[in-house]
């Protein structure tokens, strides 16, 4: 049976405490923390699309801590999370490039008739289950409501 992703995290943190890598240290150690969280939740193991969810949800808060920092002029924070956020992203399947995601974008619409703002929440749910971890939710938001506002 193949390692699932939880093991292969858990092998990484394994190597770089032997390496005395600190980022990496902290950074893996605080997502398995949350990875075992959502277990607790959930009440059982998770699969590893389940733990890609974590990982990307973590990612974005990595983002938006990124986003934050720079606007206070906090750059060494900033930079500190950016280097965390390069950790989880190995993690992460390839992001699909914006042409990809623009082309799923309208397959979708075509196929559910979406035709304005107001079709924003539909089309969204199905383009975020095709790209699964594939693709920045705040991306395809982006690309959904230029394709039904009529901006592209």
């Amino acid at each position: 049976m193949a390692a699932s992703l939880l093991d292969k995290i858990n092998h990484d943190l394994v190597e770089a405490l032997k390496a005395h890598d600190e980022v990496r240290i902290s950074t893996l150690r605080f997502l398995i923390s949350g990875i075992k969280n959502a277990r607790i939740a959930k009440g059982q193991d998770l699969m590893d699309d389940e733990v890609i969810a974590e990982i990307a949800k973590d990612a974005k808060r990595h983002k938006e801590s990124i986003d934050a920092y720079e606007k206070a002029g906090r750059v060494e924070l900033a930079d500190k999370e950016k280097a965390e956020l390069v950790i989880l992203q190995s993690y992460l399947p390839a992001q699909l490039p914006e042409e990809e995601i623009s082309k799923i974008v309208n397959e979708i619409i075509a196929k559910t008739g979406a035709s304005g703002p107001s079709d924003i929440g539909k089309v969204m749910g199905e383009v975020m289950a095709r790209v699964k971890g594939q693709a920045d939710g705040t991306a395809v938001s982006k690309i959904v409501q230029d394709k039904l506002s009529g901006a592209d």
